[in-house]
């Protein structure tokens, strides 16, 4: 009677150690629901979508607080938040009118916004008329994509999820050959930087692993004078597909 009492309890022990486990899981969209509706706090969710990657469940919500349109992405097997984004809604004022910010003084924003996290691209783009700032990070496991406002420096958007390293081994045109291209690109450019995404099994050394749209490109920074130059290149064709120069002294 003795032993049966002890193997009871063991039973009974392990029983409560595992409901933790198991009541992580999101079984219904009102429990992802309630789930971003904790870690935004007083946002209204708008909708909420039921999806799959990899064959894995995920559920997808949609919020609104203020001025911000939140979007999160939830693990369906065990709650956990995969990717969290949000972005400014309404007319945003071009500011016309004043000087745009350095790289520079962006990177010091975007480092302040996520604590050593380690840059991997800042390029510039016009949106709706506006200048705006892309800046990409790492961080262990989270990728992560700020937007800045390139008159104001105000942060517009900002967004990371979880990413994996692929194992697959597929082939690109290699760095050498990247470094190449952009050269001929930008005649007596000097070559500061060539990074790679999504890029798995290529045998590169000191290059990063990154993703962007699930497209695979090198990325090239070159200076040149006063001139700083961006170049995104498709990793098998070789194809040139964004172009960007600016003065490396920007106000």
């Amino acid at each position: 009677m003795k032993k049966l009492g002890i193997a009871a309890a063991v039973f009974a022990c392990t029983l409560l150690l595992a409901a933790p486990a198991e009541a992580k899981k999101i079984k219904s969209p009102s429990a992802a629901e309630k789930l971003a509706k904790k870690k935004v706090k007083a946002a209204v969710v708008t909708e909420v979508d039921i999806d799959y990657e990899n064959g894995a469940r995920v559920y997808d919500v949609s919020l609104i607080k203020g001025k911000k349109e939140y979007t999160l992405k939830y693990r369906a097997s065990n709650g956990k938040l995969i990717e969290y984004e949000w972005d400014t809604q309404g007319i945003i004022k071009p500011y016309s009118g004043r000087k745009t910010k350095s790289r520079a003084a962006i990177k010091k924003l975007a480092k302040k916004q996520v604590k050593k996290a380690k840059i991997s691209r800042i390029s510039k783009q016009y949106d709706d008329g506006v200048t705006e700032y892309k800046v990409k990070m790492k961080k262990g496991s989270k990728q992560y994509k700020l937007v800045f406002h390139a008159k104001t420096g105000k942060l517009l958007e900002y967004e990371w999820k979880i990413v994996k390293k692929s194992s697959s081994s597929k082939k690109y045109i290699g760095v050498a050959k990247a470094k190449s291209i952009a050269l001929k690109k930008v005649p007596g450019a000097k070559v500061i930087k060539v990074e790679y995404e999504k890029l798995p099994g290529a045998k590169v050394i000191k290059v990063e692993y990154d993703k962007d749209d699930g497209v695979a490109v090198y990325e090239v920074e070159l200076v040149k004078g006063s001139m700083e130059y961006d170049l995104t290149i498709h990793a098998k064709s070789g194809k040139i597909l964004e172009y960007d120069s600016d003065s490396r002294y920007d106000d």
